[in-house]
């Protein structure tokens, strides 16, 4: 099971930051998902949100909160399955200019952008987007504030 950290990213006006990714083989597929990754070596959960995190959109002062919820999935992706155990982190930042710079050679075969969303717009969009609640979640965050402890997801397979 790989051990993953993800960043549920905003921005003063609380939009959150997602990645258009795609199947390397298939372009055409496509999806938006939370900044994150694969922890690597020894490192710490919060340690790889905050690599993650530079390497993905060049955003090195992010002030990271609370983990918000933790989930599994496993879904087909570049020729492999993956199995994953998640965990979301608020993150919040006055930056909103980005740098795709830090990509592994793995995303820059697989992520086309960056954009930010309102809720109101992910709401409205009928897109792909991981985790597949994520419109809903972030809704309940911004009016609820975080959680007192993390929320299990649903467990996602694809």
């Amino acid at each position: 099971m790989r051990q993953v950290s993800r960043i549920v990213l905003l921005d003063p006006d609380d939009r959150i930051l997602l990645l258009h990714g795609f199947e390397p083989a298939r372009p055409t597929e496509t999806w938006w998902f939370t900044p994150g990754g694969g922890l690597e070596g020894t490192e710490s959960h919060e340690e790889a949100a905050r690599r993650e995190l530079a390497e993905e959109t060049g955003i090195t002062d992010a002030v990271l909160g609370p983990v918000l919820w933790k989930r599994r999935c496993a879904f087909p992706f570049d020729g492999r399955r993956w199995e994953q155990d998640e965990w979301y982190y608020l993150g919040r930042t006055d930056r909103t200019v980005t740098d795709l710079g830090g990509q592994t050679e793995l995303e820059r075969r697989s992520v086309s952008g960056l954009r930010w969303w309102t809720s109101e717009e992910l709401s409205a969009s009928h897109e792909t987007v991981y985790p597949t609640r994520l419109a809903e979640l972030l809704r309940m965050l911004l009016v609820e504030g975080p959680p007192n402890a993390p929320v299990l997801l649903e467990t996602e397979r694809v």
